[in-house]
């Protein structure tokens, strides 16, 4: 089973080809890859095009929002995968999302795989491995993570782990893929969940056993020339719920998965939070 796997890159040559190149050494099957290039960089289309690899490009950083929707319109295949260029994909990673792609009784489904990372998790929300196999990718230290990544123990994850995902194309179609209003693209993974909520997906999954090491969204956090966009504030004023409440109420992202989700059950609490949602709404909407 072949997926079309969505690169954006901005000014990253090193992740990405570090990136590709984990796909290539480490995937059962032989994909697609398909990479949109945010803002001219001849070192990177230089190394696309000797490799004959598919890719889009902008003359300016249109954003990842709108680049991942320009480079997913190559896609030949049923699936579309969404990565970021700073992750290292580890061996049998696509198997194991193949494996839960055909348990399923229909297309609407939201799965990624495993992050593992050298961020603390939250405190709250835990929704990666913490590992350490470098900072930087002058500090990455491959032979140990392939030696180790197998053994670090975890469980699917309710509420996934935003990417690497799959989604199958005629929902990715049907949803319109990313909300171009996030970009540059903060708030646009919650906002793409929602969508897939709102035609009735409820199966959200980050299977356990498909592990991606993360660097940290060094193409957009770390990078100064990125003004972040209020994803917060946009979320709110589309949906009229915070994308917290979403995320904890709908997704429950963070628990251990058990089944596919159901409408959230109200409590004080979260009624107590829904109001505040949506005082918060009303005053972003009119004042």
């Amino acid at each position: 089973m072949k997926f079309s796997i969505i690169i954006p890159t901005y000014n990253n040559f090193n992740y990405l080809e570090l990136c590709i190149n984990s796909i290539i050494k480490n995937s059962k099957f032989n994909h697609e890859i398909i990479v949109h290039i945010n803002g001219y960089n001849e070192i990177t289309e230089n190394y696309l095009k000797s490799n004959k690899y598919i890719y889009t490009k902008s003359d300016q950083n249109i954003g990842l929002c709108s680049g991942v929707n320009r480079a997913a319109k190559k896609s030949t295949t049923e699936y579309i995968v969404y990565a970021h260029d700073d992750m290292y994909f580890l061996p049998n990673w696509d198997q194991h999302l193949v494996n839960e792609i055909k348990l399923m009784s229909d297309n609407l489904f939201f799965l990624s795989s495993t992050q593992l990372s050298h961020y603390t998790p939250h405190k709250d929300i835990v929704n990666h491995i913490y590992y350490n196999a470098g900072k930087t990718i002058d500090e990455f230290n491959e032979q140990k993570i392939l030696n180790e990544f197998e053994d670090l123990k975890f469980y699917d994850l309710q509420g996934s782990h935003w990417a690497p995902h799959v989604i199958h194309k005629t929902i990715w179609n049907k949803i319109g893929g990313f909300s171009e209003e996030y970009d540059p693209g903060f708030g646009s993974d919650p906002d793409l969940n929602m969508k897939l909520w709102k035609i009735g997906a409820r199966i959200f999954k980050g299977v356990n056993k498909s592990r991606v090491y993360h660097f940290g969204s060094l193409t957009t956090r770390k990078n100064l020339n990125i003004q972040r966009n209020n994803g917060r504030k946009t979320f709110l004023l589309k949906w009229k719920i915070s994308m917290d409440y979403f995320i904890k109420h709908y997704l429950r992202r963070g628990e251990k998965y058990n089944n596919k989700l159901t409408n959230p059950e109200f409590t004080f609490l979260s009624f107590v939070e829904l109001i505040l949602c949506k005082i918060k709404y009303f005053y972003l909407k009119f004042f």
